[in-house]
């Protein structure tokens, strides 16, 4: 009888822990600013090759290096200060990544007439742009932002985080979405005024925590997917400067099976429309209020049709965070 009964405690304890760890916040402090965005990658992505007499051996676009010679390298200046002790060598040998598959092979060096050696390799070891903050959950000070990942333009690789960071960002002007051309903000950054880290780059957007100061007061309630509604919603999204505004949007339909695209909507704001022609590269993450609750963030455009776009169920959102 006493073993059964600590056996049942022992149930009991083991499937109710992992259910807390996993609660979901009910109420947010809801975004709209814009931000900075800067990660340093673990490692050098391959991104394009030129051409040299010594072709770049097996490595593709999409690999990571990190070693040379056994020697780990994260950023661009190990990989160049590795190479220059490495100078008297005809050639490296690359550990590197393949979808997640550790690889080797050896790098031909070729010296120009400057003395200068060539790899052949185009590679990258950072990103930086701009985006816009999704929400503060108050209790942890963690934040939700962009709701997309943050991957290389050419590639379309996801940035495997070494760290980051988000920082201030000023819109100073904006290039119009028309003809099924997606536009942009443009912006100033303040690299030195911190507004938290970069902890995680998933396909549902980034996150890490926030150390700025702000209104932990200002809450709305989390809405659940099966709380989200055809009909009037609005977003928040900055415009110019920092200054965060509503701007209205119509939901026009609802995914509840889609990873990231579970609302579908158009934005009717005569304002939004004749400033920016629809949605703009860097309104990524501004998030949708719909019945005084947060439902999602803006994450995709339409390209033939650039007043309509998606956005990811801020649900989603919450059940990244690690």
């Amino acid at each position: 009888m006493n073993f059964k009964r600590r056996l049942l405690i022992f149930l009991l304890t083991f499937f109710i822990l992992p259910l807390n760890t996993l609660a979901l916040s009910k109420y947010l402090v809801p975004g709209g600013m814009n931000i900075g965005i800067n990660i340093k990658n673990d490692g050098i992505l391959v991104v394009g090759f030129y051409e040299t007499l010594n072709k770049p051996s097996d490595l593709k676009v999409g690999d990571m290096i990190i070693s040379i010679n056994d020697n780990e390298v994260s950023s661009i200046n190990d990989m160049l200060k590795l190479i220059d002790t490495s100078s008297n060598e005809v050639s490296l040998e690359i550990g590197y990544k393949r979808n997640g598959v550790l690889k080797t092979t050896n790098l031909k060096l070729q010296k120009d007439t400057d003395g200068i050696f060539k790899t052949g390799l185009y590679v990258k070891d950072s990103v930086t742009g701009i985006g816009t903050l999704t929400f503060i959950e108050p209790e942890t000070n963690k934040y939700g932002a962009l709701g997309h990942p943050i991957t290389d333009s050419k590639t379309n690789i996801k940035f495997e985080i070494k760290d980051g960071k988000i920082f201030k960002s000023d819109v100073l002007s904006i290039d119009k979405s028309r003809d099924g051309s997606t536009g942009e903000k443009n912006a100033k950054f303040y690299f030195d005024t911190i507004y938290g880290t970069i902890e995680q780059n998933e396909e549902t957007g980034i996150y890490g925590t926030y150390s700025d100061d702000y209104d932990s007061k200002n809450l709305v309630e989390v809405a659940e997917i099966d709380d989200i509604k055809i009909g009037n919603a609005y977003i928040r999204t900055t415009l110019e400067d920092n200054k965060v505004e509503n701007f209205n949007i119509e939901v026009l339909s609802v995914d509840k099976e889609s990873d990231t695209k579970n609302i579908l909507f158009k934005i009717t704001d005569k304002r939004l429309l004749a400033e920016t022609g629809g949605i703009v590269k860097g309104m990524s993450g501004s998030p949708i209020i719909q019945n005084n609750k947060i439902i999602g963030a803006v994450t995709h455009t339409v390209i033939s049709d650039n007043t309509k776009g998606y956005g990811i169920s801020i649900i989603k959102m919450l059940e990244s965070i690690e």
